[in-house]
């Protein structure tokens, strides 16, 4: 869970001038309900059978996201079958007797037989003889996929231009996810009426061989333990504690289709579920359309959720969990849940932004900006029948995790007394209120608020007067909220570095590749593919007319894009010189965050930019330092004086550097112990530039030591006094925005030249390598990667259009091969990655997560894949139709317009190239993408990058892919390597 993640899904898109009451209304034959100034205009309808219909109008593109929601997840699961719902999610993707199938009638026989032999094999426990029978299974289930159409629903899906295909399953809730053409809405609703109505469990024990490998994979996050202790201590007698969404390994082993089948039939009901969509629709024809498809779907008796109220935590619970991930501690206090709807719950989401709001809350300013920790912060944890506030902190450098426990129970306290700003809660009210400003142009937000609303029964009169609310409580309600609330009434969780002693595996049964009859299609797919919707045209950028530009003082570019919905804006300072030119610039910026001027502290200054309502950042990559400010209008004034100020006066602090040099160290600890950074940043690097690489170009830990802080107050300084560019999105006109810049953007008369940039190229791989990092795990993850020709825009498309089709969707021939045929992994990708720049390179890169016990049947299946993958015209003119689809409804706006523009720059682009990648795809064939394969791909020699358990690794399998080579942490990350010589080191 991202920080604050949980807060933005409890406060919804629209509440800031939200009242009334919700009324009926006519429209045509469809009554529907709406509140008064809903900023939404949202319509919710009530089928006769009990549907719910969330209908939102919002025209930036001919797109419409779509949710449908299920009120019904983990915690339905029954105790004796866990993981039903999330498994369901699964199955819900493979077809019904209508699609997914060559012969419904055979087929069918084979299913009900692999139903009763999985409730044999539950009765089973003799380990020698479940082996035996599982083979049976094996056998059964590879006869019936003879008659199985593999991922017949992401081809439907993906040929009608669908994006962001999913589903997630949480305790309450489980949410089935797309975002479609706005032409292609009754081709969706036909498709999905269609699989809601009815679940075939087809292709089952592969599908079973996925979510073991999901199942091992949360069993190697190190965060999920925390919260399995927490959540067990704090609920000893509800679902939320006694199981777990995913399963336990023992029913994991026991699958029953049995109740996979009797919970579909109980809570997939319409009367339990709503359609939720934003977008470009018509709410009458619309609504219509669900009627159509959906009007005749039986409602059901839906069973009350009924739970033992918990008993009050009278004192301090104290759990421990060890894993090889950074030592943390969490603190979780039991609060009412999101359904309840009261000025309590509301108090708590206050009391959680005082305590940490990323900017001026009492942990951000007491603990982060006086680095008395590496870094703390809380989130609100969003169940429905109860809520959890979450206080969490990394400590430094030789501090324990119970002192910095005691430090969060110090501004709990604070929280308690009173011992905040008397203006804080009027700027966090404030702030929801431009979060909320923002959402509004998020069709996801949008339909998201709907889901949120409709699984919790909460109305939406009610959903959306939350800020309204808000601004009534006063401090001293949240004082005595605190006070009756936060007490020895919490569960804390050291997780400690160590290995688990309770370390477990879910083990792999042994199955045979299924049968994927790729290419062949049900009589519903082709009743689908003929019907022809109303065309969209699509629309690119014309940077000439959709990109104003100008100059402000010093001969400054400045490139304007007009805000036309709202009263936010965005500004960019653009300066073309990154860390791999100056390894110490991104220490300067990092120093930055914790400095003042002579005027102001850095406190303080954090604090004026709440209270103004902006946001201020800067941020390095490795060519280019973004200098950002965003906030509401009225305020930009002020807020690029602010923030000037501190560019051009910031003071350097001795003790400051020397604990952010502390902290930085501790940081690079913990970086060692997070295996994504390990293969994804170490390897990964390693494996494209070799051991002279962008990552090890940092400081190292020696360099740090050398530092003097008139060397990073000097690089921060000179940002806005070397060459750069400015980029705005607001509301305001051009002349405005430039004259408002050249009164208040500080710059020299003569501007520094950027200095020369160093540049990595990756390198050639004449002897394939396979270098690897041990890290205590239960899967192991595999990136192979080979270098590619220079960038060529006329090769863009060939490229857009083998990744579709190759590796970029679950309809895509690797998803099928890997996952769906063998159940090798759970996650698994390709692609041809196009270079981000002109001169730069471009790359082959596939992934595989899977067992470690899996790793030689899953590296011999990607790298045959990657040499011959299989010709399908059917499956590339699913890909086809689903590029050019995409490209006709896709629109980029508001900011995205400059960032796009600035992407086409790097790569030497004078137009969007998107435009030949349409024209060009048009006239594609599957030869044109087998040629493309060919030319680029094929026959190429892979460094091969593997993280995994030195103990359960395969060696003799990883030879069998070139030199093997274990690299050390500081091999991927040269923390510790010798200081060097010269003008930025």
């Amino acid at each position: 869970m991202t920080y604050k993640s949980a807060v933005a899904s409890v406060l919804i898109a629209g509440a800031l001038i939200a009242g009334g009451c919700s009324a009926p209304q006519k429209s045509s034959e469809f009554d529907y309900e709406y509140v008064k100034n809903d900023p939404l205009k949202t319509r919710i309808y009530t089928l006769k059978n009990g549907l719910k219909v969330y209908l939102s109008e919002y025209k930036d593109a001919p797109r419409v996201q779509t949710y449908i929601a299920v009120k019904a997840g983990g915690k339905n699961d029954p105790a004796t079958a866990t993981g039903l719902a999330h498994y369901l999610e699964h199955i819900m993707f493979k077809g019904t007797s209508h699609f997914g199938t060559l012969d419904w009638d055979t087929e069918k026989v084979y299913l009900d037989s692999i139903e009763n032999m999985f409730e044999h094999y539950r009765t089973l426990t003799d380990a020698g003889e479940r082996a035996e029978y599982y083979k049976k299974i094996d056998q059964v289930s590879n006869d019936a996929s003879k008659y199985s159409i593999a991922n017949e629903y992401d081809r439907m899906i993906g040929m009608i231009g669908a994006t962001g295909t999913n589903a997630y399953t949480t305790n309450d809730r489980t949410v089935y996810v797309n975002d479609v053409p706005a032409n292609e809405l009754e081709r969706w609703m036909e498709i999905e009426s269609d699989r809601f109505k009815e679940i075939v469990p087809r292709l089952f024990h592969t599908e079973l061989e996925a979510v073991y490998e999901e199942k091992n994979r949360s069993l190697d996050n190190d965060q999920r333990k925390v919260f399995e202790a927490m959540f067990s201590s704090m609920f000893p007698n509800h679902p939320y504690g006694t199981q777990t969404v995913i399963g336990t390994i023992d029913h994991l082993k026991n699958p029953s289709i049995t109740e996979i089948k009797k919970y579909f039939n109980t809570y997939y009901r319409p009367n339990n579920i709503a359609i939720c969509l934003s977008g470009d629709l018509d709410p009458d024809k619309t609504i219509a359309m669900v009627n159509k498809y959906f009007g005749d779907w039986k409602p059901g008796d839906i069973p009350e959720f009924t739970y033992e109220e918990e008993k009050p935590i009278t004192k301090p619970i104290v759990k421990e969990v060890y894993g090889p991930q950074t030592g943390m501690v969490f603190m979780g206090y039991r609060m009412p849940g999101l359904k309840s709807d009261s000025r309590d719950l509301l108090k708590e989401q206050l009391c959680d932004m005082i305590l940490a709001n990323s900017s001026a809350g009492l942990i951000d300013l007491d603990l982060n900006q006086q680095q008395k920790v590496l870094n703390a912060s809380s989130f609100v944890y969003p169940f429905n029948d109860y809520t959890v506030h979450t206080l969490y902190a990394i400590p430094r450098q030789g501090q324990t995790l119970e002192q910095a426990q005691q430090l969060l129970l110090g501004e709990i306290e604070k929280l308690k007394s009173g011992d905040f700003e008397d203006w804080l809660l009027e700027a966090i009210v404030n702030d929801f209120k431009k979060s909320e400003i923002k959402k509004l142009e998020s069709n996801s937000a949008r339909a998201d608020a709907f889901v949120q609303a409709f699984t919790r029964n909460i109305d939406w009169a009610n959903y959306i007067d939350d800020i309204d609310v808000m601004q009534t409580i006063t401090k001293e309600e949240i004082m005595a909220f605190a006070q009756e609330r936060y007490k020895d009434n919490y569960v804390v969780v050291y997780k400690r570095v160590g290995e688990d002693p309770n370390k477990m595996q879910v083990e792999k049964p042994s199955i045979t590749k299924v049968e994927l009859n790729r290419g062949k299609e049900s009589t519903f797919f082709q009743k689908i593919a003929a019907q022809k919707p109303g065309a969209l045209s699509p629309l690119f950028l014309d940077y000439s007319k959709d990109i104003k530009e100008d100059k402000m003082n010093s001969d400054i570019t400045v490139r304007y894009k007009k805000n036309e919905e709202n009263d936010l804006f965005e500004l960019y300072y653009i300066i073309n010189v990154g860390k791999d030119t100056d390894p110490k610039l991104s220490t300067a910026i990092q120093y930055l965050e914790f400095l003042g001027t002579d005027k102001m502290s850095s406190a303080q200054i954090k604090q004026e930019f709440y209270k103004l309502g902006a946001s201020f950042n800067v941020n390095t990559s490795a060519d280019q330092v973004y200098v950002s400010l965003n906030g509401l209008t009225e305020q930009m004034v002020p807020a690029i004086q602010l923030f000037e100020d501190l560019l051009n006066n910031a003071k350097a602090d001795d003790m400051v550097l020397k604990n952010m040099i502390a902290n930085e160290k501790k940081s690079r600890e913990d970086t060692k112990k997070n295996k994504g950074a390990i293969l994804f940043s170490g390897l990964m690097n390693y494996g494209l530039y070799g051991a002279n690489n962008p990552l090890t170009n940092a400081l190292s830990n020696k360099e740090l030591d050398l530092i003097k802080p008139e060397e990073l107050i000097e690089r921060i300084h000179s940002l806005t006094k070397t060459k750069h560019r400015v980029l705005y999105y607001g509301p305001e006109s051009l002349d405005k925005v430039v004259t408002t810049l050249n009164k208040e953007h500080k710059v020299p008369a003569k501007l520094s030249p950027v200095p020369t940039r160093k540049e990595f190229f990756i390198k050639d791989v004449d002897q394939p390598k396979v270098y690897w990092s041990h890290y205590d795990m239960v899967q192991a993850e595999v990136i192979f990667l080979a270098k590619g020709d220079k960038y060529d825009p006329k090769r863009v498309a060939a490229a857009t259009l083998f990744n579709e089709y190759f590796g970029g969707s679950m309809n895509a021939i690797v998803f099928q091969e890997m996952r769906e045929a063998q159940g090798l992994a759970y996650s698994v990708f390709s692609k041809y990655g196009v270079a981000s720049e002109k001169n730069k390179n471009d790359y082959t890169l596939a992934y595989i997560g899977t067992q470690s016990d899996k790793l030689k049947e899953a590296m011999a299946g990607m790298k045959s894949l990657l040499d011959h993958p299989p010709k399908n015209e059917k499956s590339f003119e699913a890909a086809k139709k689903a590029i050019l689809s995409q490209l006709e409804s896709e629109r980029i706006t508001k900011s995205a317009v400059l960032f796009n523009y600035e992407t086409a720059l790097k790569r030497g682009d004078d137009h969007d190239v998107r435009k030949d990648v349409y024209t060009a795809i048009q006239t594609m064939t599957v030869d044109d993408v087998m040629a493309f394969h060919k030319e680029f791909i094929e026959g190429q020699n892979y460094n091969v990058c593997v993280v995994g358990d030195k103990d359960k690794l395969d060696m003799k399998t990883l030879k069998e892919y070139g030199k093997v080579q274990e690299l050390s942490l500081n091999d991927l990350f040269g923390f510790d390597n010798k200081p060097r010589v010269g003008k930025h080191q």
